[in-house]
């Protein structure tokens, strides 16, 4: 059995528990021939699919990450011929993100494991309390309805105060 991170530090359960997810993905992505491919792609292969070329802010937008995540996995992506960056036939100073033809070559094997991959899901929430993605959703709302900065703030007085009140 794994070791499992202290219950009270939260921001390492959670990596955690993404690094068992996502390491056991990679291992299926490299066992099936594709090594490049990073669970991490996957929304935005999704968002590609489903919209066509996009900016960095669309694609962010898309997959409801931070611009600088999304500029980040595109880059990644470009580096394994994943998806190209081309410029904006409307705004010059803009580059849209497609996938290439390796990527869309590919779509059957990942497509494959993205059904194989809900279906697991789908047998592990069975396991839990509820399901997981429910259960993220809802701290997702939760945290945006009060970020967590206040609801830290408003237990601790702020620095030389002693700490916690």
């Amino acid at each position: 059995m794994r070791d499992i991170p202290d219950p009270a530090a939260v921001g390492t359960l959670l990596r955690h528990v993404l690094e068992l997810l996502d390491g056991d993905l990679s291992r299926i992505y490299e066992e099936q021939g594709l090594p490049e491919y990073r669970p991490r792609f996957s929304p935005a292969v999704r968002a590609l699919l489903a919209e066509g070329p996009l900016s960095v802010s669309d694609l962010a937008t898309a997959v409801g990450v931070t611009h600088s995540a999304a500029s980040q996995t595109a880059a990644q992506m470009a580096r394994a011929d994943l998806v190209t960056h081309t410029p904006d036939p409307l705004d010059a100073r803009r580059r849209l993100i497609d996938l290439t033809p390796k990527a869309r070559a590919l779509l059957p094997r990942i497509e494959a494991e993205w059904e194989a991959t809900a279906a697991a899901m789908a047998e592990l929430d069975t396991e839990l309390s509820m399901p997981l993605a429910e259960l993220l959703r809802e701290v997702a709302v939760a945290v945006g309805r009060r970020p967590f900065r206040e609801r830290v703030g408003a237990v601790y007085r702020g620095p030389g105060s002693g700490g916690p009140s």
